[in-house]
């Protein structure tokens, strides 16, 4: 079975903590289900907005409204702080810019 010391050993990776990074991050580009889920969770247990929850989960500001409602989670419209609305709009603009 594989280690994850086993990595840094053979100097593949600096840590132990850059190993499970990269692996989380081959997880979530192989599963973009779990990116949903983990951006699911993190809405309903964290500050976080709409548009951080949309960016996690790799989906638009739109798509991640329609799925929470469809989770039956009713989205948190308006940002709590300026910080939160300055990235909600950067986020928008982001997606704006990528349409036909």
């Amino acid at each position: 079975m594989l280690e994850v010391r086993d990595f840094v050993a053979s100097r593949l990776y600096s840590d132990e903590e850059a190993v499970i990074q990269d692996a989380l991050r081959h997880l979530l580009r192989a599963r973009p289900d779990l990116r949903v889920q983990l951006a699911i969770h993190r809405y309903q247990t964290e500050a976080l907005s709409l548009a951080k929850a949309a960016s996690l989960a790799g989906v638009s500001w739109a798509q991640m409204r329609e799925i929470l409602v469809e989770n039956g989670i009713p989205p948190r419209l308006g940002s709590e702080t300026f910080d939160e609305a300055q990235e909600e709009v950067a986020v928008l603009r982001e997606y704006f810019e990528t349409q036909p």
